[in-house]
């Protein structure tokens, strides 16, 4: 006997209102009875005395049967006035009290709905608090992994509106004005370009001896290098005609409008999902004619202050004239596209670099072959070469065409094909200062989400913190429970000790 007094009784939490009714020590039907109850405490708890015990008992937790001997407890004492000779109280708070612990002691009632309290606490309660405070911490996580990404990437994007205005040669205060400053300056850099292809004497004198050697060829090669050579960067009515002209009148340049970035010109976005930054094409096409940007359309009949009057007639024809700009100019006059330098004007520019390409890849294919030792046979063809040629050493041609190479990469390189580019056309000026600004933009609109990130991680952070107490209070409510369950159930078996099984809160 003794043995079997001291053998616990384990009961899985998850089954403990089962074991009760199983066991007979409550009834089938106890919630019918636990719901008049609850119609009685709430009607009781309307009129309770000044007491901050019985306020924290009432604050927030569902009342059940031990907070209500507990209640009953301290109004003895703040009742004891109400008490008559034989022991009882007339007051009518304790008469509800009272009442309300006797229905809770019929067939058990109580120990049946703290049992399911306690069920309820473990299996649902609990575990969907930490679940909340989990996703708080797995959404907190995400966001500061988001936060870190836009700025990394707003960093990039402004490292790279940087290292494209470095490209460009400008600083990026000002993309348009700086872009056009840039252009002003492009005929100074084009008059050194010039003035050192005058040291391609020697390489066209070679290339012309060599054509002239192999292919027997008489017509004259390289002609605008030969011109450019002698000249230098002249303007382009001197290469057609011949002639130096006597008036020079040079296309003007547009000014840019100032670089001002508002918030109306921003495409905030959706700060909500990630942003894709599209890359710029600046490739460089050369076109036949040159886009003037100006386009013929049937308009409106609203005439502004700088809109043109065109008369009463609706209907009155009208013709237009269309001059080629340069050509039909008084002899001596070099206006429009006759007016820029042959390598600012496309169409020579174009022939320039291309002969000197042609220069090039003769300079390369020679010195190849003057790399090849021992080979008798082409020693022996150019035996019946002209003295330009058998004097070249190797060494002289590699200098050579070093000086050709080095012409070639000043006029071809990225930052002079957007100047020429932006000469030619005005509008690409716009395209290439709205392309810059784009870096800026996403990467303001990467910091101001970035910003909303961060607010979002700490209301995350608030919920958790709201949270985490709400956790230890009960799961500290729900072990006080447990003992007293396991008290109660002791009492009932002779004081042999309980375990309920499962309570890991």
């Amino acid at each position: 006997m003794e043995n079997l007094q001291n053998l616990p009784i384990d009961i899985q939490t998850s089954k403990l209102s089962d074991w009760l009714v199983d066991r007979r020590h409550c009834n089938l039907k106890w919630q019918s009875a636990i719901m008049a109850i609850r119609e009685k405490i709430n009607a009781a708890i309307q009129d309770m005395p000044e007491n901050e015990e019985i306020k924290q008992l009432l604050s927030g937790s569902y009342i059940h049967y031990f907070h209500c001997l507990r209640i009953v407890e301290i109004l003895r004492g703040t009742e004891a006035s109400s008490k008559n000779i034989f022991g009882r109280y007339s007051s009518q708070r304790m008469k509800d009290w009272q009442e309300i612990v006797s229905l809770y002691e019929a067939d058990n009632a109580y120990l049946a709905e703290v049992a399911s309290l306690l069920s309820r606490n473990v299996s649902y309660e609990v575990p969907a608090l930490k679940k909340q405070v989990a996703k708080a911490q797995q959404l907190q996580q995400e966001l500061s992994r988001r936060e870190v990404e836009c700025q990394s990437s707003a960093a990039d994007l402004r490292e790279r509106y940087y290292a494209a205005c470095k490209q460009y040669g400008i600083t990026g205060e000002n993309v348009a004005r700086e872009l056009q400053a840039l252009v002003k300056d492009l005929p100074t850099v084009l008059g050194v370009v010039g003035r050192d292809a005058a040291k391609l004497e020697e390489h066209i004198e070679l290339y012309t001896a060599f054509t002239n050697f192999v292919c027997e060829w008489s017509e004259p090669v390289l002609p605008m290098l030969t011109f450019a050579q002698k000249r230098g960067n002249t303007t382009f009515y001197e290469w057609r005609t011949g002639k130096a002209p006597t008036v020079v009148e040079r296309p003007v340049v547009e000014e840019a409008p100032p670089d001002t970035v508002t918030e109306e010109t921003i495409d905030w976005g959706d700060l909500g999902s990630g942003t894709e930054t599209q890359e710029v094409n600046f490739g460089i096409t050369v076109e036949d004619g040159v886009d003037w940007g100006i386009s013929l359309e049937p308009g409106s009949e609203d005439t502004g202050a700088d809109g043109i009057n065109w008369g009463d007639s609706e209907a009155a024809p009208f013709e237009i004239e269309v001059v080629d700009g340069g050509t039909d100019c008084p002899e001596g006059v070099a206006r429009g596209e006759d007016a820029l330098t042959i390598l600012e004007n496309p169409q020579s520019r174009s022939q320039f670099i291309d002969e000197l390409t042609e220069l090039e890849t003769f300079l390369t294919q020679r010195l190849s072959e003057m790399g090849e030792e021992g080979d008798v046979v082409a020693m022996s063809q150019f035996q019946l070469a002209s003295s330009v040629i058998q004097g070249q050493t190797r060494d002289h041609i590699q200098k050579m065409l070093a000086v050709v190479c080095n012409l070639l990469g000043r006029l071809t390189s990225l930052r002079m094909q957007h100047l020429f580019m932006i000469q030619a056309s005005p509008r690409y000026v716009e395209r290439v200062s709205e392309a810059l600004r784009q870096k800026l933009k996403q990467a303001d609109i990467l910091v101001l989400k970035r910003a909303t990130l961060a607010e979002n991680r700490q209301e995350a952070l608030e919920e958790q913190a709201k949270l985490e107490p709400r956790i230890d209070l009960l799961a500290g409510r729900t072990r006080e429970l447990q003992k007293l369950i396991e008290a109660d159930i002791s009492k009932r078996y002779n004081n042999r000790p309980v375990n309920l099984m499962g309570v890991n809160v």
